[in-house]
């Protein structure tokens, strides 16, 4: 485990992980909704639908592992002479 702790970081990493999980959140939504089987619909509105959810669940995803990797990551301290 880091040496640090999460009060630390602040709100330098709420804020970015609460947007990532709503934009999961809300991509996961639309994805279920956009099912073509589910209702009937004209292949742009699907394509758009489905195109809009992906980039929401990627965007939400690459949020929340730059607030892991910020929260967990390990410490840059004075690297060994040996260590090149």
């Amino acid at each position: 485990m880091s040496g640090t702790s999460c009060e630390d970081h602040g709100n330098d990493t709420a804020l970015p992980a609460a947007l990532g999980l709503g934009m999961l959140a809300v991509g996961g939504w639309l994805l279920t909704t956009a099912r073509p089987w589910h209702k009937p619909g004209t292949p742009l509105t699907l394509g758009l639908g489905w195109t809009v959810s992906g980039a929401l669940l990627l965007a939400g995803l690459g949020l929340l592992t730059h607030c892991v990797r910020t929260v967990h990551g390990a410490p840059e301290g004075p690297r060994e002479p040996g260590d090149g």
